[in-house]
C-alpha cells in the first residue's frame, strides 16, 4: 500500500500483508512523526495502472528533475534514514561537501557546535536522507555532485519543501562565487548564509554567529505569527 502523509506530503510504502483488511488504522509518519489515519478500503496495492494503449510518453525531464522524481516516488526504506537512534533534543547536520580538506574543517566545526553529522557522498544519497529526516542544519557546496550550480540537486529539493518545514532548516551554501555572509546572494539562492571557501578556517565562528542571528529572527517572527493567530 502506498501512503501519503497529509501533514508533510511525504510518501512511503507498507507491505500489503501488514494492512488490516476492511478497517481504518493509524501510524506515525517516518518523516514528520505526526499521526496518519489511513482508510484501508480507499488505499489499494501499490501497483501502478498501465498507461492507455498508444498513449505518448511524457516529455523527458532534465537530469535533476528525474532524480528528484525518482527519489520522491520511492517507498519507505529504513536504510535511507541517516540515524538509527537519536536522543531527545539531539541536533543533526547534513554535510554535502566533496573536497576532503573543506569537509574535514566543516565537520570539525559542526561537531564542536554539538551536531551529529552525516556525510553523503552523492546527491542521491543526500536526497534519500532528507526525505525522512528534517536536519537542523545543512552545509552544502553549490557544486556538490553537479557541473552547474543552477542544477544543484539538494538546493532544488529544498525549494520543493513546504515552507513550514523549510523554516526549520538552517542552510549554509559554500560558494566560490559569493562573499561570506552575502545577504543578497543568500536571498537569491534561498539559503540562510553564503560562505566563501576563503573563510573556511573561521567557519565555526561564522556558523555560530549566523545561527544565533537566525534563531533570534525566527523567535521574533514566530511570536508575530502567534500574535496574529496564524500558528
Amino acid at each position: 500500500m502506498n501512503i501519503t502523509c497529509q501533514h508533510c506530503q511525504g510518501q512511503f510504502r507498507i507491505p500489503d500483508e501488514k494492512v488490516p483488511k476492511g478497517q481504518s488504522f493509524s501510524l506515525g509518519c517516518p518523516k514528520c512523526k505526526k499521526k496518519i489515519t489511513v482508510n484501508a478500503e480507499q488505499n489499494g496495492p501499490a501497483a501502478p495502472a498501465a498507461p492507455p494503449k498508444g498513449a505518448q510518453a511524457p516529455p523527458q525531464k532534465g537530469k535533476t528533475s528525474k532524480l528528484m522524481d525518482e527519489i520522491s516516488s520511492r517507498g519507505y526504506d529504513a536504510d535511507d534514514k541517516p540515524f538509527d537512534f537519536l536522543e531527545e533534543g539531539a541536533r543533526t547536520a547534513l554535510l554535502c561537501e566533496l573536497d576532503p580538506v573543506y569537509k574535514a574543517k566543516i565537520k570539525e566545526a559542526l561537531t564542536s557546535l554539538g551536531y551529529l553529522v552525516t556525510e553523503p557522498g552523492a546527491a542521491r544519497e543526500a536526497l534519500k536522507q532528507m526525505r525522512f529526516h528534517v536536519f537542523d542544519i545543512i552545509v552544502l557546496n553549490e557544486m556538490f555532485d553537479t557541473d552547474e550550480p543552477e542544477n544543484n540537486h539538494v538546493l532544488k529539493f529544498l525549494s520543493r519543501m513546504v515552507i513550514s518545514t523549510r523554516r526549520k532548516i538552517f542552510v549554509a551554501l559554500v560558494s566560490n562565487n559569493h562573499r561570506t555572509m552575502d545577504n543578497m546572494a543568500a536571498f537569491a539562492k534561498s539559503v540562510n548564509i553564503t560562505i566563501n571557501p576563503s573563510g573556511i578556517d573561521d567557519i565555526d565562528k561564522i556558523l555560530t554567529r549566523a545561527i544565533a542571528e537566525n534563531t533570534l529572527f525566527y523567535k521574533v517572527f514566530m511570536q508575530a505569527m502567534e500574535d496574529a493567530g496564524r500558528v
